[in-house]
């Protein structure tokens, strides 16, 4: 008697809910980070929104993948969307650097799912400089997770590498520890060798999302730049853009009530 073929597993994204009623919005982190970043955003779009915090593939409590495309990233996520909070009506989507690659290609690939977009401090265009990231995720990489005592071993070994307490305590909050020891909740090896990738930009000829795009710049990032322009409203005509003051790259952490205030401006203008 022949067998039958195993079943393959299930891919798993990782989500947590903020909230109980109104329109659902839908957060997508960025590199290294998780969906929790966003928990003090959705605590401020209550009662309005409820907010669904995802863990992205290679992050978190998401599962991992063997290769990085933003085409495959997209495509588990809109799985994921499609078969849980979309299942009836499409939802809002706010994506934040890698994130914002992932919702403008969710979008672009499956705009039945959207209702609007919020891309914050990214662009769809080919970063080359990813030097940045690749001193990051060779610092966390140089650790030596077998024979680390505490979390603050492992922040005072990154001092030195990593200057900023802000970041390190960002990059620690991956670092977990379970009855085998210390662990990192991201992929490393893989986004580290993907980062030209994670950099990259998929090619859309004759695509666009049709909807309601917010594009947030942090006015002291380059990641939103006025050459962008064209190529963003290219791919979503309905762009509008804001740049919000005294906010970096990290624009939701750096001046959270005013981005607050930004999306929830935005989201309840999809309603009149």
């Amino acid at each position: 008697m022949r067998e039958a073929p195993a079943m393959a597993k299930k891919f798993t994204v990782h989500t947590q809910t903020v909230g109980d009623d109104g329109e659902t919005v839908v957060f997508f982190h960025g590199l290294f980070g998780q969906g929790k970043n966003f928990t003090q955003i959705a605590k401020g779009l209550q009662p309005q929104f409820r907010s669904v915090l995802v863990d992205l593939p290679n992050h978190g409590g998401s599962d991992w993948t063997e290769s990085f495309s933003y085409i495959e990233q997209a495509d588990l996520v809109a799985e994921l969307l499609r078969s849980t909070v979309a299942a009836d009506a499409p939802v809002h989507v706010v994506g934040h650097s890698m994130g914002g690659k992932i919702a403008m290609v969710l979008a672009l690939r499956a705009p039945e799912l959207v209702r609007s977009l919020v891309v914050v401090d990214m662009s769809p265009v080919v970063r080359e400089d990813m030097s940045e990231f690749d001193h990051l995720l060779g610092s966390l990489r140089g650790l030596d997770l077998e024979s680390l005592g505490s979390r603050s071993e492992a922040d005072e070994q990154l001092q030195e590498p990593i200057k900023s307490a802000m970041v390190r305590g960002f990059l620690l909050q991956s670092l977990t520890k379970d009855s085998e020891g210390f662990r990192w909740k991201s992929n490393l090896e893989l986004l580290h060798k993907s980062l030209p990738e994670i950099g990259g930009w998929p090619e859309f000829e004759d695509t666009q999302y049709e909807g309601p795009v917010l594009w947030v710049a942090g006015a002291k990032s380059d990641y939103v730049q006025e050459e962008y322009a064209p190529a963003m409203r290219k791919l979503f005509p309905r762009t509008v853009q804001t740049t919000i003051k005294q906010a970096g790259h990290w624009v939701h952490s750096e001046q959270p009530a005013v981005f607050t205030e930004v999306l929830k401006r935005f989201l309840t203008g999809q309603n009149s």
